[in-house]
Order: structure tokens, then sequence, then C-alpha cells
């Protein structure tokens, strides 16, 4: 049975997440010269705390997981409301301060327990029949179990972090079969709540982003310089870059925040397009492999924790790439395994833990259609 779990785990997940790792520690390697490189070596101790974690979340069986995900979900709310009481970091109040080096965010492991728990309570309301999922009754449900957390995160703000809550919950559903017609209200919802949110309910703040984003040169030395200098960045790496701890923007400060935000202007700029093109396709790679998993699984339960998953991954790659190189708003988004941040790399090696688990799982991983 061992040797069967062994031989079925999806090992490119977790080689992609690896490399992408390595590269995002050179890339901090190089943008912490300036401070003795304190974040490279914090980020090294959070992925030895990181790789256990993993290997636990990836032999325990995902349904006993599942179980126990009602406590976990409650938990994290409680954690949620609880840092609401805190004082802000950089205007938004999304961590504890554990000690002076190390901060706990909560909303990030809230992904996590949302995603379990909404897949087991979504498989408690189809109850084997996937046409279930579209019970009005049943969808307000659902709704209610995003809503619940989504609502504390806009509280902080946070809204990269609601993003992510919103793109996963949509990937889940989609995989639990919601009906087209559905979709189709949702979306017109949203383009009719895109511009009322945008003039009757974001901060000031908010929609300066956007309108930078739509023309940054709006606002160059303020709202907009940090995305100017991210362009600049990766343009001048062009094919090769400029070479390790050589990058104009990066090295003389022009970036910021060089180590979570823009890690991957600083790849664009010092390490080039060759580089920049590969952690792109590291993570289409970790994502396409994320929805063969979803599809291989043996039960519904596996199929909808790994496409949640999928989901986080699909946002936080095209969000941070996209606004580091202008092509959508800066909403401070982590780049999985490469920006700097011990609760965001934590969380991503619990889900490789979980997709991990999940295909070892399978009954028949390789020959599936």
């Amino acid at each position: 049975m061992k040797s069967k779990f062994v031989k079925n785990i999806e090992w490119s997940i977790l080689i992609c997440s690896l490399i992408l790792l390595l590269i995002g520690m050179v890339a901090l390697y190089s943008a912490t010269q300036d401070d003795g490189n304190a974040e490279l070596k914090k980020q090294i101790v959070w992925a030895i705390v990181s790789i256990p974690i993993m290997i636990m979340v990836m032999v325990i069986d995902y349904n006993k997981i599942a179980k126990i995900s009602p406590i976990l979900y409650g938990i994290f709310i409680i954690a949620l409301i609880a840092v609401l009481f805190t004082e802000p970091i950089n205007g938004a109040k999304s961590w504890f301060q554990i000690n002076e080096w190390a901060t706990f965010q909560p909303s990030e492991f809230a992904k996590i327990a949302f995603i379990i728990f909404f897949a087991y309570i979504l498989v408690k309301l189809q109850n084997g029949d996937k046409r279930e999922t579209n019970r009005i009754w049943k969808l307000l449900i659902t709704g209610l179990i995003v809503a619940v957390p989504a609502v504390l995160i806009l509280m902080q703000p946070d809204y990269g972090t609601l993003m992510a809550f919103i793109i996963s919950y949509t990937f889940m559903m989609f995989a639990g079969g919601i009906d087209k017609k559905f979709i189709i209200i949702a979306m017109i919802l949203v383009i009719v709540a895109i511009p009322l949110a945008y003039f009757f309910v974001l901060p000031d703040h908010a929609r300066t982003r956007i309108d930078v984003f739509l023309n940054p040169d709006l606002d160059p030395r303020g709202s907009g310089y940090n995305v100017i200098q991210s362009k600049l960045a990766i343009g001048s790496g062009q094919l090769l870059g400029m070479g390790l701890l050589k990058g104009n923007q990066t090295q003389l400060g022009y970036l910021y925040p060089k180590t979570t935000d823009f890690i991957f202007s600083v790849i664009g700029e010092e390490m080039g397009f060759v580089i920049a093109a590969l952690v792109v396709i590291l993570y289409v790679v970790l994502i396409t492999k994320s929805i063969y998993v979803a599809k291989t699984a043996k039960d519904d339960m596996g199929s909808y924790i790994a496409m949640g998953i999928c989901g986080i991954f699909t946002f936080h790659m095209i969000e941070n790439i996209g606004m580091t190189m202008g092509l959508l708003p800066i909403t401070g988004v982590p780049l999985p395994f490469v920006s700097y941040g011990g609760s965001s790399l934590v969380t991503n090696f619990i889900c490789i833990g979980l997709l991990l688990n999940i295909s070892g799982r399978r009954q028949k991983a390789i020959f599936m259609d």
C-alpha cells in the first residue's frame, strides 16, 4: 500500500515548488544585500519549518483532515476577528506580531481551512449527486461559508487575499457542477458591482491604485512610482539579465517592496527573460498538474480540495506577475514560494502536501483519460 501511495504521487508538483523556492532564495539573496540578508535568513528558517509540516499533511489521509475542518474553520474565523484589534502594519490589520522578527498572518492559513471545510460541506450537500449543488438554499449555504471570512478580510482590508478566496470558491463550485445559468448571473452581478464598488465602497487609496493601473503616469512620483520602476527593472533585464547584485532598480533601492510584491521584478532585471519565463512555465506546470490531480482524485472530496488549491495558485501567479508588469492593479499579493513571507511559505507547502496526499491515494492515476 505504501509503495502504491509513493508511486501514485505527482512528484512533479513538489519538484516545481522546490525549484521556485530555489529561484526565490537566489532573488532574495540579491535583494537583501542592504540589510545583511536578514529576510533571506528568515526565509530559510521558514523553509526548514515548512518541509516537515508538508510531509505531515501529505501522509495523513485528507478525509481525516476534512472531518476536523469545521473546527479549523471556526478557529481561523476567530483569528480573523481577533486580528482586527491589532495595530495596523502597512495600513492593514492582517498580522499578529509574534516577536521582533516574526509575524503571523491568519488569513493565509484561513485559505487552507476554508478550502478543506468547503470541500467537506459541498460533499455533504451533494450527497452523491452534483445536481444538488444548484438548489437555491444550498447555494446560499455555500455563499455564506465564503462570505464570512471574505467580509472579515475586507475589514482588514486585504483585497488581494479577498480575491484569492473568491477565485478558490469559484474553482470549487465549477468542479462541483454548478449550473451555467448561475455562472452567467454571477458574471452580470460582478459587472454591475465593479463600478458601484469603485464609486461607493472602495477607499481613496484603493481607487487611486486602479486609476494608476489605468494610467501610471498619472502620479509617477507617488502611487504610480512602484509600477513604473518595476516595468523599468523587468525591461532592462532583457534576455539574460544584468547579473546578480547588478540590477540598477534592485540594488539602488528603486523597487519597493522588492522582497515581496516585486520579487518577480528582481528576477526579471537580474536574471533576465530566460529565468522569468522559467518561473512562469513552472507555475503553469504546477497549476495544470493540480487540475490533473483534481481530475484523477479517488473521490469528490479530493477533487474539490485540489481545485481550491489550484484557484489559489492561479490567482497569486497571475495577479503578482501581472501587477509587476503593469497589466493588473497592485494588490500586495505575494508570488507563491518566491516572495518573502513565513505565513505564505508555510501555507503554500501545506497546499503542496495536500496535493501530494490526494494524488497518492487516487486509484488509477496514470492511465485515466
